[in-house]
Formats: C-alpha cells, structure tokens, sequence
C-alpha cells in the first residue's frame, strides 16, 4: 500500500478490541457524533490520520509564546513511532496506556505507535491521577510530571514510563528511585515529533547517579549556536535542523544538560540566572507551587524575584543554602493562584502581568 499510514498492525487493539482499516474508520466516525469532548478528539485525529494526505497540523503547547499550527509529515511520525518501538524494545502486543491529550503531539503519537507497532491500547481521561480509572497493568506510557507526582502508589503497575512536557523536579526524582518503574525524562517538541532524547530518572548505574545528562537517540545528533542553545539534527523527522531557545551545556554530539530556556534568563549584575535551575534547589525547600522571575533593577539591571501560590502570613521562611548570592531572589511575591497553560505548566507571564497590574 502506498500510504504507510493506512497501514494497521494486525496486533492492534484498542480498549481490548481489534480493528481493521474500515472498522476503526467506523468507530471513529461513530465517536466523533457521539462520544465526550475527549473522545471526539481522538476520534478526529485517527481520522485525520486515515485521510489520504501525506501531512496533518499540529498545534504546540504555547509554553513560551502563542501557540503556533505545525505541519508534520506522516511518514515521519511513523518513524518517530518505530524509532521508540526499538529504543524501548516495545513489541506488537505491547500493553500501553495512553492518559495524554490527542490534542497535542504525544498523546498524538501514543495513538499512531499503537496502529504502527500493532500495541493494545486503553484510553483513560487525561487527568492528572490517571492509573485510578484502570486496574491493569501496563508495559508502556507516557505522562506529564503532575501525573507521575500524584500516582506514585500506581506507578509499579507500568514497566516503562516515558516522563515530558515540563522538567522533572529533584523532589520528584527523589521519589522515584525505590519504584520497580523505569522512568524515563524525555527531551523533544512539537517540531521533533516528541522526544530525540532521553534520560534516565531512575535505576541508574554507578556511572549515571550524578549524572543530569540527555542522552540521543539513534540519528540524532546535537550542535550549538551563538547563544549556546540547542541545535538538532534529525533527518529521519525533519529536513532541516531544529533551533531551540533551550540553553544546554554540550557534552559531545549526542549527549547534553539541559539549563533552561533562553527566553527565561535572568541578566543580574552582569550574571546569567536560569530561573528553572534555581528552581530545582528551591523545589527541596518550597512545598507550593512556585517560579522565578525578574523585575527591573537601576543597581542589577534585573533582579531575580520569587512567585509562590501561598498565603504570605502561614508560609514558613525560606531556605536559600544552595543557591548563589546572585541567585537568592531578592524580593518574595503572593499569589492565590499561578496560572497554568492548557498543557498543565506554570503560565509565568500570565501570572506576573495579574499580579503586577493590581499595583
């Protein structure tokens, strides 16, 4: 067949019933008339994928900026789909879960790695305690920090745990290290297609432990550019190399630390403050949701300053050991509630512009 993708693995299931090309053209016709508003939409993408086009659009998240509509190629998500198929070792019959939005790319691409690779997929709400709504276990799935942080008693019941969306936090890690699960922090964008690297977040060797290091995955090989971010080369996925805005610390063409965004970084008195580097330290000191931020200064330029979910009046003082000087933020700001993106991120320019317009 011509088009790679009206190709059905004949191992694939879906919510323990298999499907040819016409049936599952059915059933996603039939959900999308009458299914929840989280049906429909996987229901138009599986038939969006089905359309005899070589491309779909794709929306980002809109984490850093306005959300932009992306063309991807189909045949190249299902060589991003294969490409973790052998990384993982995920056979057809491999038992996934996917509990992401089919409204974004990878909850998109559990849905193509499952009619690719021939897996028997369930499909649960998207919330953030997503192993509640099922008794099963699992070999494989992907989720977002805030499912991993509320479903540490279920995590056992999945072999293989692919973590992306938003960094990992040290308390989290921490966390993470007695569980049977192989979790997974994954590195990629909307542009890659998901994840191009990977790094482990537990069972780690003597050689890994202290090791914060994105690893690649084959093909994919990294460079940097005058401001020190990211450039990926990944010709499988995409025809041109991918330019970030992540700053990163480069230790060979396939492996780095990632730092933080460029568009976040904070110029105090001449010294470059990743506000998300910070924010791992403080993550071990702050039981709340919180972010760093910047204010101008007529002495630093930028001072860094400290956004915390919280009432001012109950929250216990601060421990900035750790931290540089020019790190420590320099004035502490209350908020009754931060403001999050669709995705489940902190919204920090959001949250900054309706704090700082009551003043």
């Amino acid at each position: 067949m011509e088009e790679p993708w009206l190709y059905i693995h004949p191992e694939f299931k879906l919510n323990d019933k298999g499907y040819s090309l016409p049936k599952l053209i059915n059933l996603a016709e039939a959900i999308r008339m009458e299914g929840d508003a989280e049906e429909k939409l996987i229901a138009e993408f599986i038939l969006e994928w089905l359309y005899p086009k070589e491309s779909l659009l794709v929306s980002t998240s809109g984490t850093t900026g306005s959300p932009k509509t992306l063309s991807l190629d189909k045949a190249k998500m299902i060589a991003s789909a294969k490409a973790t198929g052998e990384y993982f070792t995920l056979l057809p019959g491999t038992k996934a879960l996917l509990c992401l939005s089919t409204n974004y790319i990878a909850g998109k691409l559990m849905v193509v790695r499952a009619m690719t690779l021939g897996w028997h997929l369930d499909v649960v709400t998207p919330n953030k305690q997503p192993l509640l709504q099922t008794k099963k276990e699992y070999d494989f799935t992907a989720m977002v920090p805030l499912q991993v942080k509320h479903s540490l008693k279920e995590l056992h019941r999945v072999k293989k745990i692919i973590v992306g969306g938003a960094p990992v936090s040290a308390v989290l890690e921490k966390q993470l290290q007695d569980i049977p699960t192989a979790l997974f922090a994954t590195y990629g964008m909307t542009e890659t297609i998901t994840h191009i690297a990977i790094k482990k977040l537990n069972h780690k060797d003597e050689t890994e432990n202290n090791q914060d290091v994105y690893k690649a995955l084959p093909g994919v090989s990294f460079a940097l550019d005058d401001r020190n971010c990211l450039i990926i080369s990944a010709t499988a996925i995409s025809k041109n190399k991918v330019v970030t805005n992540d700053v990163v610390q480069l230790f060979s063409k396939t492996s780095f630390q990632w730092l933080g965004r460029a568009d976040f970084v904070i110029n105090s008195a001449g010294h470059k403050v990743h506000p998300e580097q910070v924010e791992q330290v403080l993550a071990l000191v702050i039981d709340a949701p919180f972010f760093i931020s910047s204010l101008p200064d007529p002495s630093l330029g930028e001072k860094v300053i400290l956004v915390i979910e919280g009432n001012e009046d109950t929250f216990p003082e601060i421990d900035y050991v750790g931290l540089h000087p020019y790190e420590k933020p320099k004035e502490i700001y209350f908020v009754k509630e931060l403001i999050y993106t669709t995705t489940g991120k902190i919204n920090r320019e959001e949250t900054k512009n309706k704090l700082f317009s009551k003043e």
